[in-house]
Formats: C-alpha cells, sequence, structure tokens
C-alpha cells in the first residue's frame, strides 16, 4: 500500500468530517446509516472507517470540532458574538445535538468521555470568566461555576430553540444576559 503525506491525510479527513456532517443535519445521527454517508462523504466505508473506527467516532469528532469552534468564538468575540454565530447555525446540525443529549443522558460511558472533551478549553473560558468579572463586566456575587453554567443554560436553551426551527429573538436574548449578569 503507498504512503500517503500528512496533507493528503488531513485533506482526506476534512472531506469526511464535512460529508458526515451533511448526513448527519439532514438525517439525524440514527438516521445517516453507513450508505447515506457514503453517499454524502463521495467515498467507500473503508475509506471513511480507515480514519474513524465507527459512526459515534466521527460524529463525536464533529462534536469536539464543534465545541472547539465554540469556545475559540467565546473568548474571541465574547459571549454576544457566539450567541450570534449559533442564532444563525444550521437548524438541522444542531437537531443532531439535541439526539446526542439522549445518548450522553443513556449512555454513562459517552457522558464521562464527553466530560473530558475539551479540558483545556474549559480551563481557558474559565478565566475568561473571572477575568470578566474581575473587570466588573459580570457581577461579583456569583462564582464563576455558576456563572458558566447559568451561560451554559443559555447556550442550551438556543440550541433547542433554533434545533426544533424555532426562531429567536438573538438581541433580546443578549439583552436578558447582560441584565442578569450586569454588577449589582
Amino acid at each position: 500500500m503507498p504512503k500517503v503525506s500528512a496533507a493528503h491525510r488531513d485533506e482526506r479527513r476534512r472531506q469526511i468530517l464535512d460529508g458526515a456532517r451533511t448526513a448527519f443535519a439532514e438525517h439525524g445521527y440514527e438516521g445517516a446509516t453507513v450508505a447515506r454517508l457514503e453517499q454524502a462523504i463521495g467515498l467507500s466505508r473503508g475509506a471513511i472507517f480507515n480514519y474513524f473506527p465507527d459512526k459515534w467516532e466521527l460524529f463525536y469528532a464533529l462534536a469536539v470540532e464543534d465545541q472547539q469552534r465554540a469556545g475559540m468564538l467565546w473568548l474571541e468575540h465574547g459571549f454576544d458574538g457566539l450567541v450570534r454565530h449559533l442564532g444563525d447555525e444550521n437548524p438541522e446540525w444542531i437537531g443532531v445535538y439535541l439526539e446526542v443529549s439522549r445518548m450522553l443522558r443513556t449512555i454513562p460511558e459517552l457522558r464521562e468521555r464527553w466530560a473530558e472533551r475539551n479540558v483545556d478549553l474549559d480551563v481557558k473560558l474559565a478565566a475568561h470568566l473571572t477575568k470578566l468579572q474581575a473587570d466588573g463586566v459580570y457581577r461579583s456575587d456569583l462564582d464563576i461555576e455558576t456563572l458558566g453554567h447559568f451561560l451554559g443554560v443559555v447556550l442550551d436553551g438556543l440550541i433547542v430553540q433554533r434545533g426544533a426551527g424555532f426562531p429567536v429573538d438573538i438581541e433580546g436574548t443578549l439583552e436578558l444576559v447582560r441584565s442578569a449578569l450586569a454588577p449589582k
């Protein structure tokens, strides 16, 4: 078997992830059969699963990538920028996360692994929240964990609404978050 360059492997991995995202968004996690993945990606199952051992690992790679991207958006453009981005995200793709929530609730091993997916990013986000609190942007009577959980619940609610296809008043939501977290 001929050796391929790292660049070729990276391009192929990207092709697989992009095609899989399309299949998952269109058919959901369960409906994205191997045949549908092959069709969306344009590669055989052997080629696909040479890079990812199974469908869950392929989906998990996308989820980790999205979490990383969302965290970086938050750090670079603030919570407002992240919320605006999610407000524009493909509702079909967001809907796939609703399926994963069920899986995480019912499969403890997946839930444990999910909690460990972006530990470094979690540390950076906590430091970011700590700085915003120290700078007087966020109220100081709540600990950082509570602030993070609150903002996470807001994001989860936005994702549920967008995934279900409902419109979301992004600016109104952001105004309420700002009001709730403003220093007292």
